[in-house]
């Protein structure tokens, strides 16, 4: 749904690891940021927020709003991603470990990315929270996913 209040996308997200198939309902906004992260960050499983996370309630930003912290419930799907010399290993909760070369990852990430972000494009304005809290985690959402979006 073309929500203006929700600043963030759901929708169902499916994510093909190796032989494995995962789908879930998704907040794939903060999915699609968490993938830019793990361009150049390792993500470990059920450590840091879920790959695909069921919500992300809130959003802080830090000082220079370039940062953005998504704080959600725990429930979602995760996996691991760690950078090696071989390129990006995925390692999911299965225990399925798959290994893509960087530009591979990149362009499938960048797919991704770009999908959601031209929903967000063609959407109706998203209505800013009077929240200064909420508002800055927003902006910085967006100026933390234009920088990571090379």
């Amino acid at each position: 749904m073309d929500e203006q209040n929700d600043l963030c996308l759901h929708g169902k997200a499916v994510a093909i690891i190796g032989d494995e198939t995962l789908e879930y309902d998704a907040t794939v906004s903060s999915t699609a940021l968490y993938l830019l992260k793990s361009l150049t960050e390792n993500h470990v499983i059920y450590h840091d927020n879920p790959m695909l996370p069921c919500c992300g309630h809130s959003m802080y930003a830090n000082e220079k709003l370039n940062n953005v912290d998504i704080v959600g419930c725990s429930n979602g799907i995760d996996w691991s991603i760690t950078h090696t010399s071989e390129g990006i290993e995925v390692v999911t909760d299965a225990g399925n470990k798959t290994v893509i070369g960087l530009e591979d990852y990149k362009k499938n990430v960048y797919s991704f990315v770009d999908m959601i972000e031209d929903y967000y494009n063609k959407s109706l304005p998203k209505t800013l929270p009077d929240d200064k809290v909420d508002r800055d985690g927003y902006i910085a959402f967006w100026n933390e996913w234009r920088r990571r979006r090379l």
